[in-house]
């Protein structure tokens, strides 16, 4: 035994890192044995390999590195996944419960300091802070059960930096006044500081990350990118006395628009970060802990009972009171009560301060026993969280489950992209990824056709190599697709026939001007797919990199409502809005926007939709002049003899080369003699304030029936 014992504990870096990986391999494996929350297993396994467990592990400062880059990786999720639409909508629900969540268990705990702890009031107000602010350690468990969009996630990430950045500038008030540097100055310079941060992220930093993601496409160096911007952001706001860690968490806001749920970035961000370095926080924060000083009694053990309990006791009534208060389900205020419960690093850095701080000569404001006692305070909150946001989240997706907000039964989506040129592949994927739905899970069709001429083998091994690249980037977004490489006498029968193979629903291809192929509008084979083809059909140019769309202009002519196909663009446009989080923008008669207007508020409430009366088709000039280069500017088109169609529409190509050159566009053509109005499928809202809405929409389209025959 004592041979065995001197090779620990491993202090080699490369067999410490192999330890971790073994924890963040098998800690999840066992605690889902056990029906435990896998955080509270990184947790338990930092203590049990630490000095204070059986001294397996080092914690050297790789634990300090990738722990740091753990808890900045967990904020900068939340700000990146965060609705900002509904945080707009929700923002004085956000502000009510961010106040009442810093208030209350900082009035507590501050109580409690004097009372019960006996602290001086320096050391009380401390204590205020730290248990007043949280860290959203539980956050990942929301991500794995899609609920980053739910109400009540938006509202306990939004108060948690609420309570945050009150509880820092309380604390550095506390710090200055024991210093008594705490005057007019000290606050003057804060002030400068702060307003010098929020114009670098919220006036510069968007227009640079436009900047390079439209000029640099390359996986890795987009990357790399977002993580300088995340740790500057959080450097920065360390400068300034407010933690990096809200830095971190405004680096996530402020690139929300630009990387897209659905997006290969996203996924790679959210995989490094569930992977590496967030269980490496949650392991680094576990070798803390010292649980030996539970069973030696004494006043540790009474500092860390009193800092769970009435810490806890205020967290609580925030997140019930908060539900009370608005009238919002009781499973929202268990997940807003879990998410905003656990304390980590946050309170760790805040308790060092007090033990760094002298109220008098040679006497720190905080004892090694406060600092034991919030370490405890800290396994045993992180514990109450990961518990507690568990099971509520698990509920919730089961009563999502058991009642459905939207029907998606009879969808017959399935979008075929055809694809040639290498420069437009990865933009049309992107744009078919944007606006399928994940909840079908029937991902793409990517199809190339060659001529059947003597270049056919040395087309296809092309086309090969171009459709393997486009399944890496639909891997790596986890996107299922479907690829083909097919031999043909006339391209567009090819793309007709495969068409009818796969079943397909639709057409995404791109508006392709190659002078040495053809020299009209359409390109070669477009006029031939939608006069041969009765569904809906996607043409598109793009200029720049989707994620950098800020608005979605629509014109979309008169008796549009008709057509068989007006639900499918119209759900297709609005995913993609919702999926860019841009601003989409209807031109149309009132008659049409008024059920473009029921559908959307319906079906995608989230949607920041305007619908703005276009009389006539003539006024597309003037559209034109306030289409910038980052709009995009889709045209709802009609074919020959239907019921929208109209004379001006023959005159599209000239227009769009005339007002709209240079400009990234979407001509739309919408099914014909596909679902008919009598089939249409609209998801029959839940609650019934929504109802009557739904009841309107439809007897609306079956008046607008009735005119028509």
């Amino acid at each position: 035994m004592a041979s065995l014992s001197q090779y620990f504990p491993i202090t080699d870096p490369t067999l410490i890192f192999f330890v971790v990986l073994l924890i963040i391999l098998f800690a999840p494996i066992i605690m889902g044995r056990l029906r435990i929350p896998h955080l509270i297993g990184m947790v338990l396994a930092g203590m049990i390999v630490s000095k204070y467990g059986l001294n397996i592990l080092v914690r050297d400062d790789s634990f300090e590195l990738f722990g740091r880059v753990g808890l900045y990786y967990i904020m900068f999720l939340a700000g990146l996944e965060l609705d900002m639409e509904g945080l707009k909508k929700n923002r004085a629900r956000v502000g009510f419960f961010g106040v009442l969540t810093f208030v209350l268990p900082f009035v507590i705990t501050v109580w409690t300091g004097k009372s019960l702890l006996e602290l001086s009031a320096t050391a009380s107000l401390m204590l205020g802070c730290i248990m007043s602010s949280n860290t959203l350690i539980a956050y990942p468990i929301v991500g794995r059960y899609g609920l980053q969009r739910n109400s009540a996630s938006t509202l306990s990430v939004g108060s948690s930096m609420i309570s945050l950045f009150l509880s820092l500038v309380t604390l550095a008030a506390i710090v200055n006044s024991v210093k008594d540097t705490g005057g007019a100055l000290f606050w003057l310079w804060f002030a400068v500081k702060f307003v010098v941060f929020c114009v670098i992220m919220i006036i510069l930093i968007p227009r640079l990350v436009r900047w390079f993601l439209r000029r640099y496409s390359d996986a890795v160096m987009q990357f790399i990118f977002v993580l300088s911007i995340l740790f500057l952001s959080a450097a920065l706001s360390d400068y300034i006395g407010l933690e990096g860690i809200f830095g971190a968490f405004f680096a996530g806001l402020i690139l929300n628009r630009f990387i897209p749920k659905v997006s290969p970035l996203m996924n790679r961000i959210e995989f490094i970060g569930n992977a590496l370095f967030i269980p490496y926080f949650l392991i680094g924060v576990g070798m803390l802990i010292n649980i030996r000083l539970l069973f030696h009694g004494g006043s540790v053990l009474w500092i860390m009972l009193c800092l769970v309990l009435f810490g806890t006791l205020g967290k609580a009534l925030a997140a019930y009171g908060t539900t009370a208060f608005f009238r919002m389900p009781r499973l929202s205020g268990d997940l807003m009560f879990g998410l905003t419960s656990a304390h980590a690093a946050g309170a760790i850095a805040m308790v060092m301060v007090g033990l760094s701080l002298e109220s008098a000569p040679g006497q720190s404001v905080f004892g090694n026993e406060i600092l034991n006692g919030v370490v405890l305070m800290i396994l045993f909150t992180c514990i109450i969280s990961s518990v507690v946001t568990e099971n509520s989240a698990r509920k919730i997706r089961l009563k999502e489950k058991d009642n459905p907000t939207t029907d998606n039964k009879g969808d017959d989506e399935k979008i075929l992209i055809p694809v040639k040129y290498p420069e437009y592949a990865d933009s049309l994927i992107t744009l078919g990824t944007l606006m399928r739905n994940p909840k079908l899970n029937r991902g793409l069709i990517a199809l190339n056709v060659v001529y059947d001429d003597v270049n056919a083998a040395k087309n296809q091994e092309e086309g090969r190599r171009l459709l393997e690249h486009l399944k890496k980037n639909c891997s790596a977004a986890d996107v299922p697709i479907q690829t083909q490489v097919r031999l043909s006498t006339n391209i567009a029968n090819g793309i007709k026939h495969a068409f009818r193979e796969y079943q397909a629903s639709e057409i995404i291809m791109g508006l392709h001007f190659h002078p040495e192929i053809t020299n009209t509008f359409w390109g070669q084979f477009a006029q031939s797919l939608y006069n041969g083809l009765n569904r809906q059909i996607i043409i598109a140019r793009i200029r720049q990199p989707l994620n950098t769309i800020r608005r979605i202009v629509v014109a979309v002519p008169s008796r549009a409502e008709f057509e068989p196909g007006f639900h499918r663009w119209l759900e297709r446009l609005s995913r993609l809005a919702g999926n860019l989080d841009c601003r989409i923008q209807f031109h149309a008669r009132d008659t049409s926007l008024a059920l473009i207007r029921e559908y959307v508020q319906n079906r995608h409430p989230n949607v920041r939709a305007e619908y703005t009366e276009m009389r006539h088709w003539n006024q597309m000039p003037d559209l034109a002049a306030n289409i910038k280069e980052d709009h995009m500017f889709v045209v709802v088109t009609a074919r020959k003899g239907t019921i929208s169609w109209k004379a001006a529409l023959e005159r599209l190509p000239e227009e769009i080369d005339q007002y709209f050159s240079g400009r990234t566009i979407m001509i739309v053509y919408p099914d014909q003699y596909g679902e008919t109005m009598d089939t249409m499928t609209f998801a029959e809202p839940q609650h019934t304030e929504e109802r009557s809405a739904y009841d309107w929409l439809r007897d609306k389209i079956n008046g607008l029936k009735r005119i028509r025959k």
